[in-house]
């Protein structure tokens, strides 16, 4: 009787950390709450790649300013929290439109995914159902083909980091991993972007250390 042979994954492959997705950090800044009508203002995502230990860090970056689509809605309130003037002559003079900003992330993404070998990417973000709704969001007003990132599934930091530290809040979250945070940079996109991709590979690595991946069933021994 021949034996069958299972071959262990190379887990200090991207592509077989996360069942073949590419993990993507995002964080948006908008004009309100409702990503169908209001505003997508700023943008920021950060790739993420394996180190030859095995350990998630950083890669690329994408950042840019957006223009709100023609009628978009603009909360005052909203406003007030991220600090965007959009009267601001350097805002108007770098923003670019939610066509060339899709296009620029969808661009950046679908390289990083081919050269590491995932068939799909994913969206990791602190709440992330907000910045995933607002991006796919502007996909679909803009018409931008082949969004590389899941429609449905994402990866939510704030879950993660209530299971790992018992805190959701980004800035608690990133305090308990011991990750410097600086509460006048919140809000904006690209300081969000860059503390919620520290604190998700921190908390994918320190499982790692722990012990906990890849995960190894023991047989319950009080059954012996």
């Amino acid at each position: 009787m021949t034996e069958t042979t299972i071959e262990t994954p190379d887990y200090h492959l991207l592509k077989n950390r996360f069942r073949g997705y590419y993990p993507v950090i995002i964080d948006v800044e908008t004009a309100g709450l409702n990503c169908q009508t209001d505003g997508l203002l700023e943008l920021a995502a950060i790739t993420v790649k394996m180190d030859e230990n095995g350990n998630l860090v950083p890669d690329q970056t994408y950042h840019c300013h957006i223009k709100p689509f023609e009628g978009a809605g603009i909360n005052p309130e909203s406003m007030k929290i991220n600090g965007i003037d959009l009267n601001n002559p350097l805002r108007q003079e770098i923003a670019i439109s939610e066509l060339d900003a899709i296009t620029g992330l969808f661009q950046m993404v679908r390289r990083g995914q081919k050269a590491a070998g995932c068939q799909r990417s994913i969206i990791v973000a602190h709440n992330a159902a907000f910045d995933q709704g607002f991006v796919m969001a502007a996909a679909e007003r803009t018409g931008v083909k082949r969004n590389p990132f899941h429609p449905f599934g994402s990866f939510d930091t704030a879950t993660l980091s209530g299971l790992m530290f018992g805190q959701t809040v980004l800035v608690k979250a990133c305090q308990a991993a011991r990750i410097p945070f600086d509460g006048k940079q919140a809000h904006s996109a690209l300081y969000d972007t860059e503390r919620t991709a520290e604190l998700f590979c921190y908390m994918v690595n320190h499982l790692k250390a722990l012990g906990g991946f890849p995960h190894i069933a023991k047989s319950d021994e009080s059954h012996a």
